[in-house]
């Protein structure tokens, strides 16, 4: 069996499911954020009194934190009122981050479980040998009430990655090439595995690029076998108690498909789609307003480690604004003792509180009319980032950081590479 049908013959303790099984599951977390609030009024509504169970639940404020505006207030207060009654145990506040990284700082997405999340980019847990999936706010409440809900059972693509990453090309460029290749409905409902051996020479940090964007191809989960860089990560927080899945050997896959990063070029996801992608050197020279470095897909240690190290002794354009949102306070704080905020900070950059800030629009961060954003976010619909003319660009943190100093669309390669 794939890893897909694997884990959930487990989870309901079959012996074997083939691909469009429909089957009965309890996760063991179901994740929300600030879309809490609304889950909370179909809870209601459903008329049962009592959450199946309060452990289960996993509840971080990070879409719009602090509020913004009133209604942003009054959804936190209700969600804060209803963790304090139903004594809802994993709950984090405004000053924590973005769920789906503090969901993993604090040991909740360990290999072999099955989380369900009101957030697409729950797929992000797959980086840890998690079945992890998106679902809806009905659905959510559906679980607040029963803990169980009916998933059906996906068919999967196996991709190989192998080949090692030439300067400041990352996991970032890998994804995009992906995306565009098979584009974004080219997983849909479909589990992706991801496998070889530049996987293996990766990070946590740039497995999890690749687990959530794999959410812009459609993917229902995505899946990275657990080894020995997982399992350090997880020991360093004194995260135990996990039981990792594998596929078999004989899984059969629906597709399986092979690439090699040796010579993979930066790629830009170009307006107004993920699956837009281009190189970068056919895109060079837009000008952009805004650049920010962060969100969920490029807001930890090492993509400001990168760009620290592209931006020291050196100051940003002054016709763009750009913007740092650290995925965590972990993050911040680790990247202050470090002295990567200074770094960035001298060079005109604005250091934001851990959050999702600019990547939905609804604060710290909007566009104006006709304003270009070159972003490490994960999604440039239109009118993604504020203003319905406003242009996105999706990018990797080499690019936006050196883009901030040209003021324009950059190709490092040709312009700050050759002077190291």
């Amino acid at each position: 069996m794939t890893f897909a049908e694997k884990i959930l013959a487990i989870k309901t303790g079959l012996k074997k499911v083939q691909t469009g099984d429909i089957l009965e599951v309890e996760p063991d977390y179901i994740m929300s954020h600030d879309n809490t609030a609304s889950i909370i009024e179909i809870f209601n509504q459903i008329g049962k009194r009592d959450v199946f169970n309060t452990d289960r639940l996993v509840i971080i404020l990070d879409h719009c934190v602090p509020a913004a505006n009133e209604e942003y207030a009054r959804n936190h207060k209700d969600i804060r009122e209803f963790v304090k009654i139903k004594k809802v145990k994993n709950f984090y506040d405004i000053n924590n981050g973005i769920c789906h990284q503090v969901f993993c700082e604090n040991g909740f997405a360990k290999p072999g479980f099955l989380i369900l999340g009101a957030d697409s980019h729950t797929t992000t847990y797959g980086a840890f040998g998690c079945f992890s999936a998106g679902i809806g706010r009905s659905e959510t409440a559906v679980i607040y009430t029963s803990g169980k809900m009916w998933l059906k059972v996906p068919s999967s693509i196996k991709i190989i990655i192998e080949g090692s990453f030439q300067y400041w090309i990352s996991a970032k460029d890998l994804i995009l090439k992906i995306v565009g290749d098979i584009g974004s409905d080219g997983a849909l409902y479909k589990s992706i595995e991801f496998f070889g051996d530049t996987i293996k020479n990766m990070s946590m940090e740039s497995r999890m690029v690749l687990t959530n964007m794999s959410a812009e191809a459609g993917a229902k989960n995505a899946y990275i076998s657990p080894d020995n860089t997982t399992f350090d990560w997880l020991e360093k927080r004194g995260i135990k108690d996990y039981e990792p899945v594998y596929s078999d050997n004989d899984a059969v896959y629906e597709t399986i498909l092979n690439y090699n990063v040796d010579e993979l070029e930066p790629l830009i996801a170009c307006p107004d789609s993920v699956d837009n992608v281009k190189k970068i050197s056919e895109v060079e020279g837009i000008k952009i307003d805004q650049v920010v470095i962060g969100t969920c897909t490029n807001g930890r240690l090492e993509d400001f480690e990168t760009a620290a190290e592209i931006l020291k002794n050196k100051k940003i354009a002054d016709s763009v604004r750009l913007l740092f949102f650290p995925a965590s306070r972990e993050i911040y704080l680790e990247s202050l003792k470090k002295g990567i905020i200074k770094t960035l900070v001298e060079s005109g950059g604005i250091i934001m509180n851990p959050g999702c800030g600019a990547c939905l629009g609804a604060h710290e961060g909007v566009l104006a009319d006709g304003e270009v954003c070159l972003s490490t976010s994960n999604r440039n619909f239109k009118g993604r980032m504020g203003a319905g003319d406003s242009k996105i660009y999706l990018c990797s943190p080499a690019t936006a950081a050196v883009s901030a100093l040209t003021g324009e669309i950059t190709d490092f390669r040709t312009n700050f590479l050759k002077k190291k």
